[in-house]
């Protein structure tokens, strides 16, 4: 009856998670156009329903009646997997995210992680490299030359700050001393954020992860100006819209993993235990929105800067942070 139980509590949770994840993607599109609206002082979407709330579901509506155009000389089979690589790795990074403290449902203390892994960390790294290849495959197989460079690009952004990336992190891990990211968020309770023992790690993190989901200004993989699109040129209807949701899904991955790594996952004062969720929310959409700002903000930076960025200088800053945190530890 126990593993009944179990089973039902891990369906419900994936359920809720894959349902409210799908709803966030859906009108995170029309946030971040309304804010860049905003930025470049002008309304957005404002014509499907009030206030354009509606426009998420004619976008959907529309991406699955248009018409479906697969090339004819483009690996078919690897056409078609690509945009689904991308999606399914961006939705398996939730598995070990924890949303909030435990509850108690019906008598059951139930924990708001789907997966409770004490090698949490290395399952989201190992996950998020994956999601990668969907870009890569998606450039190469479409037989279009401007999607072969764009998938070129995306390998070797992947390759530079994936590494960064890692090493940004790792401040964190040996403060903590752990890989699981329950008991990381445990340790930064009472205030005990590990923003504030590595501020620099964060800023690394959050360049890093922009560059790996491939945001503006590291948008190179997908650059309109010169590639025409990129690596998702050749692709059309929901195959075309399964990138783009990846996308968005990835940024709201990496943003509740800068919550749960460096601002203190769900703990935040005034509310109980049972609604913890909701300051994991609250921070995590505050990282969102930061990246919506930024892409307003910020021109795209030519190819030779990125990879500058990637190797000169980012990858010796998050090895000067190991060093330092290590001598402090020790001394």
């Amino acid at each position: 009856m126990e593993l009944v139980y179990f089973l039902i509590e891990a369906v419900v949770k994936v359920v809720v998670v894959f349902a409210v994840l799908m709803g966030t993607v859906a009108y995170l599109t029309l946030v971040e156009r309304k804010v860049l609206g905003h930025i470049q002082v002008r309304y957005g979407p404002n014509r499907v329903g009030p206030f354009g709330l509606l426009q998420p579901i004619a976008d959907g509506i529309k991406a699955f009646f248009k018409e479906e155009v697969v090339p004819a000389k483009a690996d078919k089979t690897i056409f078609i997997i690509a945009p689904m690589i991308s999606i399914v790795a961006a939705l398996c990074l939730f598995a070990v995210i924890p949303f909030g403290d435990k509850i108690e449902i019906f008598g059951r203390t139930v924990s708001l992680t789907i997966a409770d892994l004490d090698i949490g960390l290395l399952y989201v790294f190992g996950i998020a490299s994956l999601g990668e290849y969907g870009v890569v495959l998606g450039g190469w197989s479409g037989y279009n030359k401007y999607g072969v460079i764009g998938a070129l690009r995306a390998a070797a952004q992947m390759i530079s700050y994936e590494l960064a990336l890692g090493l940004s992190v790792i401040g964190v891990l040996m403060i903590s001393g752990t890989l699981n990211l329950g008991e990381i968020v445990q340790r930064q309770a009472g205030g005990h954020w590990n923003v504030l023992y590595q501020p620099f790690a964060f800023i690394f993190y959050l360049v890093c992860a922009i560059a790996e989901i491939n945001r503006t200004p590291f948008d190179m993989p997908e650059a309109e100006a010169e590639l025409a699109c990129g690596f998702n040129i050749e692709y059309s209807s929901m195959k075309f819209s399964l990138f783009f949701m990846a996308e968005y899904a990835h940024l709201v991955a990496v943003c509740a993993i800068a919550t749960t790594l460096f601002l203190g996952g769900w703990h935040g004062p005034f509310l109980p235990p049972s609604l913890s969720w909701i300051w994991f929310v609250i921070k995590t959409g505050v990282l969102v929105y930061f990246c919506i700002w930024e892409r307003g903000t910020f021109p795209r930076l030519r190819y030779d800067q990125i990879m500058k960025l990637g190797w000169k200088v980012l990858l010796p800053l998050t090895l000067a942070n190991i060093f330092f945190t290590g001598l402090i530890m020790v001394l």
